[in-house]
């Protein structure tokens, strides 16, 4: 009750955080969909790009987030704002399940369906945007809510470096050692995630082919 009390003491600062925070995640994400999307495809139809990209984008995710951030923070441009590095270092950590999920969906449809485009007088392109991708949409869309949930999760790490975001009052909480502060910023990214992975599972359900 404690902690209500205090969300709805300081419900202005919430709004504005819970607002904050969805800028960091929501423009990481569709950067990150603008990057992997594509090269899923890549590597789906380019079978020796496969090794290098995936391990690339598997490498980025070993890195911890702090050390990512200060990896960062000496670059000219990014480290004069501490929003566009936070954005940057969050659609890295966001490529992953994309680019994964692309390429699973991209190589999981029937080699019949395609070659039956094909006799049917398709061009790859065509074939790409007609046939493989609403087939596979299902399965990159289960790449993007895995990815919108991550980035939920680090963007509080974002606060760390000033960007803002509901990390502001988890980190505030750790140094006056109060948890009502902590819970303050962890219960609405927490439900920032819910609502993303059952928004995003809901719309993957609906495109998913019969």
């Amino acid at each position: 009750m404690n902690v209500i009390r205090f969300i709805l003491q300081n419900h202005t600062q919430v709004l504005e955080l819970t607002l904050e925070h969805l800028w960091l995640v929501g423009v990481s994400t569709a950067f990150a969909t603008l990057i992997g999307v594509p090269l899923g495809i890549l590597i789906s139809h380019r079978p020796r790009l496969n090794k290098p990209v995936l391990a690339s984008a598997n490498i980025i995710q070993t890195i911890p987030s702090l050390a990512l951030f200060g990896f960062l923070l000496p670059m000219p441009w990014l480290g004069e704002r501490s929003d566009r590095l936070a954005i940057l270092a969050l659609t890295l950590y966001a490529l992953l399940p994309i680019i994964r999920n692309t390429f699973t969906g991209i190589c999981g449809v029937d080699p019949a369906v395609v070659e039956a485009g094909r006799g049917m007088g398709l061009t790859e392109s065509q074939l790409l945007f007609q046939v493989e991708l609403p087939l596979a949409m299902s399965v990159i869309l289960s790449g993007v809510r895995v990815a919108i949930v991550i980035s939920v999760g680090l963007a509080t790490i974002a606060a760390a470096i000033g960007a803002g975001g509901l990390g502001e009052f988890i980190f505030r909480g750790l140094a006056m050692v109060d948890d009502r502060v902590i819970l303050a910023g962890a219960i609405p990214a927490a439900v920032l995630a819910l609502s993303a992975d059952v928004g995003v599972g809901w719309l993957e359900r609906r495109l998913r082919p019969r």
